[in-house]
């Protein structure tokens, strides 16, 4: 295996625009189709709402507040229903070359899906995956949601994992098309957690995870 084969870079983009970030996504999957490292983004974005290829817009619930809060409402090229990001989401995009795990999606979604679960056990918070549904769960309510995109074997879009963000925003959804209500680590924990410590905790999970090196670019 080449040596580039085993590393993935990893960038904080702060808080960013989310087309801004799609953007980000879009030229380095081009560049990953020929060869670059797998690149993992890590930010946080201003409150918006983005509708998945399998996007119903009936799950839009209050549109008229929606509008009113000044909330972007953006069709996007990823699997999945409706979802939103806020401040204090931590937000993350792998670009990975599915082809250097097998061309095996599935591998590849359950592997995010450990890195979720193994993230929150830092915190001695334990959650789980529920059969036929992407993400991970407390109990009964969801913590972190998964989505991504497939072009030419290379994945873009990636994972929420609520932690200290607004989690009354959900009610303008109807989060990932189901009656569910979300949690985050703040609210278990009572507690508020530092982000870039979090950040930190989850590079190092990915590494573990996936048996790569991190390179901080």
């Amino acid at each position: 295996m080449k040596e580039e084969q085993n590393i993935f870079e990893f960038i904080d983009l702060g808080t960013v625009d989310y087309v801004e970030a799609w953007e980000k996504q879009k030229q380095q999957v081009e560049q990953c189709q020929q060869g670059a490292k797998d690149t993992i983004f890590l930010c946080e974005h201003p409150a918006v709402i983005t509708l998945g290829r399998l996007g119903n817009r009936e799950n839009l619930l209050l549109l008229n507040e929606i509008k009113s809060r000044g909330i972007k409402i953006i069709d996007i090229d990823r699997g999945g229903d409706v979802t939103l990001h806020s401040p204090g989401q931590l937000v993350v995009y792998p670009v990975v070359d599915l082809r250097r795990f097998g061309r095996d999606l599935k591998f590849y979604l359950v592997k995010l899906e450990q890195v979720v679960i193994d993230f929150f056990k830092e915190f001695d918070i334990l959650t789980e995956r529920k059969p036929g549904k992407t993400g991970a769960w407390f109990g009964e309510k969801k913590i972190a949601s998964i989505g991504i995109g497939v072009k030419k074997w290379i994945s873009f879009h990636g994972m929420s994992l609520n932690m200290g963000n607004d989690l009354t925003l959900f009610s303008l959804i109807r989060p990932c098309g189901l009656d569910v209500q979300m949690t985050s680590l703040d609210e278990i924990k009572k507690e508020h957690v530092d982000l870039h410590k979090a950040k930190e905790m989850l590079v190092h999970i990915f590494s573990n995870t996936f048996t790569r090196e991190m390179v901080n670019v």
